[in-house]
């Protein structure tokens, strides 16, 4: 059963019981997740050719991700107007599903010496970041490609109003939370 239909028939009936919600579409779910990878630092080492990294974020995510240019020049980090700095991919509906059905039960595991998630990640409305120090714990990225691991940065936005409701949505959802 996938996440989504799991979401439906046990996950949403029992946030509704434990937040005490008369109404259904109060319930909290998964709005959207955006995956974030800063390029800058591999754009200033001399490297042109990012396509490896768009590569390896379009094999994690399903889908191309759109290169973000910086807007203004900074010169202490030699930053021209223009440049790439970031790639960046938005996720929604199965796609989105599928990729946190894999991140919770295939990738979290197999990060090393793993604890769990911090649970202070969230903020005032009940989404979620936390960074990835490592891209190649994805199982979709060859090992052989890789010439530097990069961060990727995660943020689950939800449709929670409180901190509080977004941490129950994402641990009935399977989030590793530390204790």
């Amino acid at each position: 059963m996938s996440l989504k239909d799991t979401y439906k028939k046990k996950i949403a009936p029992e946030l509704q019981k434990k937040l005490e919600l008369s109404n259904t579409m109060e319930i909290p779910k998964l709005e959207k997740v955006v995956l974030n990878m800063g390029i800058g630092t591999y754009i200033r080492s001399g490297n042109k050719d990012y396509s490896v990294l768009q590569e390896h974020l379009a094999l994690i995510s399903g889908q191309a991700p759109v290169v973000k240019l910086a807007k203004k020049a900074i010169s202490n980090f030699k930053l021209r107007a223009g440049m790439p700095v970031g790639l960046t991919v938005t996720l929604r509906g199965d796609q989105m599903y599928n990729f946190v059905d894999k991140l919770v039960n295939v990738v979290l595991p197999r990060v090393k010496d793993f604890r769990g998630i911090n649970k202070k990640s969230f903020d005032a409305e009940g989404n979620y970041n936390f960074g990835i120090k490592e891209h190649t714990i994805f199982p979709e990225i060859p090992q052989d490609d890789v010439v530097k691991n990069h961060w990727i940065q995660i943020t689950v936005k939800t449709t929670a109003k409180t901190k509080e409701e977004g941490t129950e949505l994402l641990t009935l959802m399977g989030f590793p939370f530390a204790k």
